[in-house]
């Protein structure tokens, strides 16, 4: 729960609504004193979630999805790339221009 004086609702009123669409509870405040309090007037439910891009790979019912080539050694080419080899190169493709 979140406590704002008069001046800091009026000043923030659209952010303070939106926390409040959010599910969370506004109290506003006189000084010190509390004097009214902002809730939703609907709970607010919170939607399933959904498989995204990956769903077609976790169709079938207990297949690894990282089990088609994931964990195959890199080609030896790649290999070097991370390894810092042939740094020569590559250094005519940087990306900083330079005059």
């Amino acid at each position: 729960m979140t406590t704002v004086t008069i001046h800091q609702a009026k000043t923030h009123l659209s952010r303070l609504l939106a926390a409040v669409e959010a599910g969370q509870e506004i109290v506003i405040a006189r000084g010190k004193n509390e004097i009214a309090k902002i809730v939703p007037l609907k709970p607010v439910t919170k939607k399933k979630r959904e498989l995204g891009w990956l769903a077609h790979e976790l169709s079938s019912p207990g297949k690894d999805p990282l089990e088609d080539g994931f964990w195959d050694p890199l080609p030896e080419e790649d290999l070097a790339l991370w390894e810092g080899e042939n740094e020569a190169k590559w250094k005519d493709f940087s990306s900083t221009l330079t005059r």
